[in-house]
């Protein structure tokens, strides 16, 4: 991946990193509680991890075959989840939103623990 591209990706990746843990510590109450429940349901009601990713991609254009390849490419060190198969240009989608969804909740979770840090002890 040439330099550039990895800007822009890290760049959207931090970006939706950001949204994405502001959002839950705005919706849960704090980080405490949002960090809580993206560890025990990531996809819960409250939490909606794929949820945000599907319209991450579609708000950054990368809900199409171009953009799946993008992120992949980006991403080309992490493990893939087993998947039906299909057309090639959904496959790689599908794989593309489970790959970044993994590692969006991995980096939540440490933007939230660095959050809980700073939050005034009660007592």
């Amino acid at each position: 991946m040439d330099l550039h591209q990895r800007q822009l990706f890290d760049f959207l990746f931090f970006t939706a990193v950001e949204r994405y843990s502001e959002r839950l510590e705005q919706r849960l109450g704090g980080a405490e509680t949002a960090l809580a429940k993206l560890r025990s349901d990531p996809n819960g009601d409250e939490v909606r991890l794929d949820s945000f990713s599907r319209n991450f991609f579609a708000d950054f254009l990368l809900d199409n075959l171009e953009g799946a390849c993008f992120v992949l490419q980006a991403l080309a060190r992490r493990d893939l989840p087993a998947h039906a198969g299909g057309k090639v240009a959904d496959v790689l989608q599908e794989h593309a939103l489970d790959v970044f969804s993994s590692l969006l909740a991995a980096k939540t979770e440490e933007v939230l623990e660095q959050h809980s840090g700073y939050q005034p002890m009660s007592g």
